[in-house]
């Protein structure tokens, strides 16, 4: 079961950057799109083989959204994560499946100056306990933009990005919460020691050229998933975005 995450920074643009083609070669079961910025209709997709599709577009025209494109039939299908305070921004999808959920999902940016760090706080606690919920059920995949990169591994600067937007502390230390509450970050797990394995590149300063980037794109598994896990990767060579494509293979 292959399974693929994009954030695609605008999926009207990426459409016009090879986003079909890079679809096709990828081959997924299930596709994740996040930062769709678009209402679903607004462009014509024609998609290679028979996938069924489920949008969360935000309220607000041209900003933040979420898809999943899905070859299996989902038994149900959740929007956001069942919390008032965050709703009307399109940032989650919830499918159900037979023996698993799988949640896409593009987190909140703290901003310049973290500014929206408090909300951001306020997100990953709700978003943790709604994990947990489903966790109660069934094992849970979780796939996305998080936002945040969680060790110094994970981006080519540390230091000089402490404290930025994505790299706070408050915004690592949710991240270890939330694996400590019972997921594991798959392609860490499979890649414990790898560097300079990135997946989004600032637009500016030649970064993506200097492969000066972030891992903030993720696949998270419900720690009893652990043994399924078959693969887990990066594919920095898709381009179309400031993001690149991440994948898992489960057994």
């Amino acid at each position: 079961m292959k399974f693929v995450s994009w954030n695609v920074n605008g999926l009207r643009a990426c459409l016009g950057k090879g986003f079909l083609d890079a679809f096709a070669a990828l081959d997924a079961d299930v596709f994740c799109l996040q930062e769709t910025k678009m209402q679903p209709g607004q462009a014509e997709l024609a998609l290679p083989g028979h996938y069924r599709e489920f949008w969360n577009s935000a309220e607000k025209k041209g900003y933040s959204g979420t898809a999943i494109f899905t070859r299996a039939e989902p038994l149900s299908v959740a929007y956001d994560i069942g919390d008032e305070a965050h709703v009307g921004e399109g940032r989650s999808i919830t499918l159900e499946f037979a023996d698993y959920y799988l949640v896409t999902v593009y987190t909140p940016n703290a901003q310049d100056g973290l500014k929206r760090l408090d909300y951001r706080m306020a997100w990953e606690d709700a978003f943790r306990a709604y994990l947990l919920s489903l966790d109660g059920k069934k094992p849970v995949v979780v796939c996305g933009d998080l936002n945040v990169a969680h060790e110094e591994i994970d981006l080519k600067n540390p230091k000089s990005n402490h404290m930025n937007p994505g790299f706070s502390d408050q915004e690592r230390g949710k991240f270890s919460e939330l694996l400590s509450a019972g997921f594991t970050d798959t392609f860490r797990y499979l890649n414990p020691d790898l560097t300079g394995a990135y997946s989004w590149w600032s637009y500016r300063f030649h970064a993506r050229e200097n492969n000066a980037g972030w891992r903030i794109d993720y696949f998270l598994v419900s720690d009893r998933l652990r043994e399924r896990i078959e693969g887990a990767a990066i594919h920095a060579d898709v381009f179309g975005s400031d993001h690149c494509p991440v994948s898992l293979t489960l057994k």
